[in-house]
């Protein structure tokens, strides 16, 4: 069985200014630097007319983790993540995928970016499922934790992008 995550963000700029502040080059490469963690890395970054395809290396060093992360993987978590965005007649819609290195598993979710007047809502649905018997749900659940968190401080980080432009 698989955990959930579910996140929302609102922003009070228009649809192409939110979405240069979550899926623009610059501003992806100023949130890895601020936000990324250990190694973190722009991996591949690909416009597509209508969108734009990219590929994120994240870090966690191994002292950062929750415990029940640290008994069963040793050392420090490498996550690579890949995003697409595609423009819609109502905003922008994408996936996410994601995997940690040395866990069995994936993170995959739908991502969407819709303009609703005088903000932006940012929303990202997804699962995260662990393919380890016994243990597996509980790091199911202590990994949708940690990625909500990841998605509230990346909401954050574009907060503070788009009052500064």
């Amino acid at each position: 069985m698989a955990s959930r995550i579910e996140h929302r963000s609102a922003f009070s700029a228009d649809l192409a200014t939110t979405f240069d502040a979550v899926a623009g080059e610059p501003a992806l490469r100023a949130r890895l630097e601020q936000i990324g963690g250990d190694d973190a890395e722009l991996l591949e970054y690909v416009p597509d007319g209508d969108g734009v395809r990219y590929k994120l290396r994240q870090g966690i060093s191994s002292d950062k983790l929750p415990s029940a992360v640290r008994t069963l993987h040793r050392g420090d978590l490498i996550v690579e993540r890949e995003q697409t965005w595609k423009a819609t007649g109502a905003g922008y819609t994408g996936t996410a995928t994601a995997s940690v290195s040395g866990v069995p598993g994936e993170i995959t979710a739908k991502t969407s970016l819709t303009d609703e007047g005088e903000r932006t809502t940012l929303v990202n649905s997804g699962t995260v499922k662990v393919r380890i018997p016994f243990v597996g749900g509980k790091l199911e659940t202590v990994i949708a934790e940690q990625v909500t968190k990841l998605l509230e401080r990346e909401a954050e980080f574009v907060a503070k992008w788009l009052a500064e432009r």
